[in-house]
C-alpha cells in the first residue's frame, strides 16, 4: 500500500500574489442555467500558489517546462524539517540540512521551514511574515546542491531565496511603502549590523539561487503547503514527486507536489 501526501496549497482568488505581479483571476463565462454547462476562464501570473519554475524563467534559452524530463520531477528524496530552528529572516544552510536527514546524490529535496503556516491558507495566516520576513537559502547552498546533483529542490515558502536577494530587501517599496528599509532595518539588527548584512547579502546575489543554479537545470518549485508537517514524512526517506501541467514554452507552471511513503 502507497500513502498519499498532498504538499500543495489551494489555488483561487483569495491566493496572494508575487509583489508587482497580477493576481489570480477567475470567472464563470458560461452557466448551467443559461448555457447547459458551467466553465470558467482564468487570468493569472504563473508565480501564485503551489508552482515550479523552469529554467526559461530567469535563463534566455533555458528549458521550458515542457521540456523538463518527468524524471527530474519524480524519485527518491526527503522532506528535511527545519521549522524548529528558523525564524524570522533566518538563513538554512547545507549544515542544518545534512544534520537533521541522510541526503542522497540526485535526490528530489524538499525544505519544510514552517512557513506555510502564515501563509494565507495556513493555520496562522499573516500575509506580511509570509511574504517579507520568511527564511531563504546561504549562499552555501548553491554549491552544496550542485554538488549533490540536485535537480529539483522545493521549499514552503514564497522563494528560495532571502528576502534580503529580493526586491522585497532591496528595493520593495523604496519611496513610497518603505517595505525593503524596514526589511533592511530587521536583517542588521539581527546579523549584526551594516557590514554584516552587505557581506552575507552581496549585491551580485540578487535572486541568488535563480540566477546561479538555473544555468545548470537545478530548479525549484515554491510555496509548498498542504500535508508539508505530517509527522510520518518528517527527515525519512521517502519518494516525491511534482507535477506540472505540460505547459509549451512555459517559464513556469502551477504544480501539485506529492510524498508517496510505502
Amino acid at each position: 500500500m502507497v500513502k498519499l501526501y498532498d504538499l500543495s496549497q489551494p489555488l483561487g482568488a483569495d491566493a496572494h500574489f508575487w509583489p508587482w505581479y497580477p493576481p489570480f483571476e477567475a470567472y464563470y463565462f458560461k452557466r448551467k442555467p443559461e448555457h447547459g454547462v458551467n466553465a470558467q476562464y482564468i487570468k493569472t501570473s504563473n508565480h501564485i500558489g503551489t508552482h515550479l519554475d523552469a529554467p526559461q524563467h530567469f535563463v534566455t534559452g533555458g528549458k521550458t517546462i515542457d521540456q523538463i524530463p518527468l524524471e527530474d520531477l519524480y524519485g527518491p528524496g526527503v522532506i528535511v524539517n527545519l521549522s524548529d530552528e528558523l525564524d524570522d529572516l533566518d538563513v538554512y544552510t547545507p549544515e542544518m540540512i545534512e544534520k537533521k536527514a541522510d541526503v542522497h546524490d540526485g535526490d528530489v529535496l524538499v525544505l519544510h521551514t514552517g512557513w506555510h503556516k502564515y501563509a494565507w491558507c495556513g493555520s496562522k495566516p499573516d500575509e506580511e511574515r509570509y511574504i517579507h520576513r520568511h527564511p531563504g537559502a546561504h549562499p552555501d547552498m548553491v554549491d552544496w546542491l550542485k554538488k549533490k546533483k540536485i535537480k529539483l529542490w522545493m521549499v514552503d515558502a514564497v522563494s528560495t531565496d532571502h528576502p534580503m536577494d529580493l526586491p522585497i530587501g532591496r528595493f520593495l517599496g523604496k519611496g513610497t511603502f518603505g517595505t525593503c528599509d524596514k526589511v533592511r532595518a530587521l536583517c542588521e539588527k539581527k546579523f549584526g549590523g551594516k557590514e554584516a548584512v552587505d557581506k552575507l547579502f552581496p549585491s551580485e546575489d540578487y535572486q541568488l539561487t535563480h540566477n546561479r543554479l538555473f544555468l545548470h537545470d537545478c530548479i525549484h518549485a515554491e510555496n509548498l503547503g498542504g500535508e508539508i508537517s505530517a509527522p510520518e514524512i518528517q527527515n525519512k526517506r521517502i519518494t516525491i514527486g511534482c507535477f506540472p501541467w505540460k505547459f509549451q514554452g512555459g517559464e513556469a507552471a502551477f504544480a501539485r507536489v506529492v510524498a508517496f511513503v510505502e
